[in-house]
């Protein structure tokens, strides 16, 4: 009978299950790949800040840090191009 089994089986099928519960459920997470996506960008102009471009475009920050993720904030330079509308 399959319920007959020790303890340790049991134990160790039910974390495989909760194991292969838990990882399908955070592909279906995000974009699916771990990579930001960009739909729309903007060129900085001079006296920009990353704080002005958040705010100009009324941007989350959270949201813009996640879809600029190797933003340098006190390195930004004119023409550089930042996302400002996507998804991470």
């Amino acid at each position: 009978m399959a319920l007959a089994m020790p303890n340790n089986k049991v134990a160790m099928l039910l974390v495989l299950c909760l194991f292969l519960i838990i990882s399908s459920e955070s592909r279906q997470l995000g974009t699916g790949n771990g990579k930001p996506s960009c739909d729309a960008v903007y060129a900085v102009q001079p006296d920009d800040s990353c704080t002005s471009v958040i705010s100009d475009f009324g941007l989350d920050s959270d949201n813009f840090f996640s879809i600029n993720p190797n933003i340098n904030c006190d390195a930004i330079f004119v023409d550089q191009w930042l996302c400002i509308e996507g998804s991470a």
